[in-house]
């Protein structure tokens, strides 16, 4: 029955991608083939059923041959899902910043060393550069931190440097922890929540276009009045999904 449900949620959400990314995409058997990366640590994998790695991979519209940023990957999640969908002919860059390089790099390292067609990166938020145009950039929970004052990011040039670093054509995704409506950027050090209008509003204003939205990860049950690491709602916090288009 689950996996029934798997691949009918996979379906929809290659539907209603847009016609570009749909054609030649990865069927939903090659994102669950990803899944079930016998290199993801046990830990990772009993996440699964709260973070939908299948449905994410659809509703990004991840390709073989895709190069993709993976900004702050943290343990790799994502990065892993990416590298063995994208395979030898694509390239999976783990984005961590200058900051917080010390602690991050040996777990980016480590997933070097597991992938050969992943590399880390590091450098600037407000200054990213690759050495090749980019089909996708990525970004999960992290992108409330860069407001907070101490970790001196100009989110505005982040976003432009994203924009720059894709190919025309390419994506923008971000998942990050919804925010009370009204709340703009006033809760991402409170309870590390942003409003996803606020969001919207930043990257579209680097000159992305919204295209879609997934509702894979939100919970209507969260209040969103608890910070996210509280256990009460931690890993089931109401989160949004959002694909950004960089205009041909």
């Amino acid at each position: 029955m689950k996996s029934r449900l798997l691949a009918a949620a996979v379906s929809v959400l290659l539907l209603a991608a847009a016609p570009a990314l749909a054609q030649n995409a990865p069927s939903a058997d090659a994102y669950r083939a990803a899944v079930a990366d016998p290199l993801r640590p046990a830990d990772e994998v009993a996440r699964d059923p709260l973070r939908h790695p299948a449905e994410m991979l659809a509703f990004a519209g991840v390709r073989p041959g895709w190069r993709i940023a993976d900004i702050r990957p943290g343990a790799g999640y994502f990065s892993r899902l990416f590298a063995r969908t994208v395979g030898g002919e694509g390239h999976v860059y783990a984005f961590v910043p200058n900051r917080t390089a010390e602690r991050e790099n040996p777990r980016a390292d480590a997933l070097v060393a597991a992938y050969p067609n992943l590399s880390r990166v590091n450098g600037d938020l407000d200054a990213m550069t690759f050495d090749a145009p980019l089909d996708m950039v990525f970004m999960s929970q992290e992108y409330h931190d860069f407001h907070i004052p101490r970790f001196g990011v100009n989110v505005a040039k982040m976003n432009a440097d994203i924009f720059k670093a894709l190919k025309p054509g390419g994506v923008y995704v971000v998942i990050d922890h919804q925010a009370a409506p009204g709340a703009g950027i006033t809760a991402v050090e409170t309870l590390h929540r942003i409003e996803g209008a606020q969001l919207r509003k930043e990257v579209e204003a680097a000159g992305f276009v919204f295209e879609a939205e997934s509702p894979a990860v939100a919970n209507p049950a969260d209040d969103h009045s608890l910070n996210v690491f509280d256990e009460a709602i931690r890993g089931k916090t109401d989160q949004f999904v959002y694909r950004f288009r960089k205009p041909r």
